[in-house]
């Protein structure tokens, strides 16, 4: 269920004192050395100078805490009952917005190449849902795990990610926010001028060339 109003008023007036600012988000992501430079293959495939590894700012549990609360400031008066991430990277993030909502929380895995719930996992009908990101790229991991809830009934309000990486472009069909919004170019391998040069490119999860 999610919080009461009277709760909601309360953990309303406390967050607001306590917003963070982009900047202070990005210098988060520096202190922890989570904002890295070189050749990178993203999840989605395209590749990149920049990557945003949240997995060295997200080890630091206030760090989650404070993000996540500072999302869930964005939703406090929406009535989520339901967040939902996509796995692997979602789930710290979106664990600690749903814990700041008082709200359920679920996480989407891909199976035979589809988003889907496992685990025993279920959405209700109706059930108002918030779909958070750790980074936001071309949306295509928010889009699939709206999609998957949303096939079991679920109502999906927004999204939501610590960082949008696309400048603010990416389009996933429903309302989003991001806490930091950055404009890194993000860049098909066949116009890749790293690739070109012959620079191997890193899959930072796994930190193993990929010379493809």
């Amino acid at each position: 269920m999610a919080a009461s109003p009277g709760i909601v008023t309360r953990i309303f007036a406390l967050y607001r004192d306590n917003i963070l600012q982009a900047e202070d988000v990005i210098k988060k992501f520096r202190e922890t050395g989570a904002l890295l430079e070189g050749h990178f293959v993203l999840a989605s495939g395209l590749h990149s100078t920049n990557y945003l590894q949240c997995a060295l700012v997200l080890q630091h549990p206030r760090n989650a805490e404070k993000f996540g609360q500072a999302i869930a400031e964005h939703f406090l008066r929406e009535s989520i009952e339901l967040v939902a991430s996509p796995a692997i990277g979602g789930i710290v993030i979106g664990h600690e917005v749903a814990r700041a909502l008082g709200a359920r929380f679920v996480w989407t895995e891909r199976e035979v190449g589809k988003m889907t719930l496992r685990r025993g996992f279920s959405v209700s009908k109706g059930e108002r849902t918030l779909i958070v990101e750790d980074v936001l790229t071309t949306g295509g991991s928010t889009r699939l795990t709206a999609e998957a809830v949303q096939a079991g009934g679920a109502n999906v309000l927004a999204a939501a990610s610590i960082i949008d990486r696309s400048g603010g472009k990416a389009d996933i069909g429903i309302p989003r926010i991001a806490l930091a919004t950055l404009d890194i170019p993000s860049v098909n391998p066949s116009v890749c001028n790293a690739c070109k040069r012959g620079e191997p490119a890193i899959k930072p999860g796994s930190r193993k060339s990929d010379l493809s």
